[in-house]
């Protein structure tokens, strides 16, 4: 069951990332982020209401849900988003995956979680396999904004913040659907504050790509998804968790050729496989 979620959870991501750099255009990022964040928490929260969960949450884990929220939901996705407008996606999903690195970090100092050698080895196999694919990109002129990698590498970090709060939520025994829903609105919110304090006015896109889009991005990419994220941060912890985001520029990549023209030469393949083989060696017991 556990391979199942981590397929799964990495195929409805890595689709994602394609669909996200669909949204780039009229919609000005933080709108189209408190836009889906929106659309997320009103299903997720109606999703538990009709299943009877439990969906108040006690006043002293209003803090740390709300802050997952915004880190996860907002931030991460805000920056993702950023990023996919200046490079291809699957790059950006790549970058992405050094999410483990900071989640395993932070769960380390916050929560006590153990890092084990298998998940040492793995992650250096990962940021090897990185550095493969984007240190030539960067050191050739013109070939990929580093304002890209910059927003990627900024997704990375609130995307590792955010597991690890998670990870704190459901020790707390907070329902998932409920941690999701307020912390998808409160990520809504916070978006939303983002565009105003930045001063970016929104502008509907009404096109058949973003349409489509969105709806999958409200819909499989987030209610379906961070159910089965969250529930793989739960059964693994919050480092291994966020070692799909691995398996995901993988899937983004095959999407990113197919679909944006993105060569894939030698070091987008030898990197491919190396964070491949890193994803392995966190999941082995």
């Amino acid at each position: 069951m556990t391979a199942l979620l981590f397929a799964l959870t990495a195929l409805l991501w890595g689709g994602g990332a394609l669909a996200t750099a669909m949204q780039a255009g009229v919609t000005a990022a933080p709108w189209s982020v408190a836009l889906r964040m929106a659309l997320a928490g009103v299903i997720l929260l109606g999703y538990g209401w009709l299943r009877g969960v439990a969906l108040a949450i006690p006043r002293n884990d209003v803090p740390a849900v709300a802050l997952q929220g915004v880190l996860f939901f907002a931030v991460a996705f805000i920056a993702f988003y950023e990023a996919t407008a200046r490079m291809p996606s699957g790059l950006a999903a790549l970058v992405l995956s050094t999410s483990a690195l900071f989640a395993a970090l932070m769960a380390r100092a916050a929560l006590g979680v153990p890092i084990s050698s298998g998940f040492v080895w793995g992650a250096v196999c990962g940021v090897l396999g990185l550095a493969v694919i984007v240190l030539p990109r960067v050191a050739s002129p013109g070939a990929t904004s580093p304002a890209g990698f910059a927003w990627a590498l900024a997704a990375a970090v609130a995307t590792g913040a955010g597991t690890t709060l998670g990870a704190r939520n459901q020790r707390a025994g907070l329902p998932v659907v409920a941690v999701l829903g307020w912390g998808a609105l409160a990520g809504a919110a916070a978006s939303a504050l983002w565009a105003v304090a930045t001063g970016v006015h929104f502008a509907a896109d009404l096109s058949l790509a973003y349409l489509l889009s969105f709806v999958y991005l409200a819909v499989a990419a987030s209610c379906v998804t961070f159910m089965l994220y969250f529930e793989l941060v739960r059964r693994l912890g919050p480092g291994r968790a966020a070692y799909t985001l691995a398996v995901v520029p993988l899937i983004a990549l095959v999407l990113s050729a197919l679909f944006e023209h993105l060569a894939l030469g030698w070091p987008v393949l030898a990197g491919a496989a190396a964070i491949l083989a890193g994803n392995m060696l966190v999941l082995s017991r």
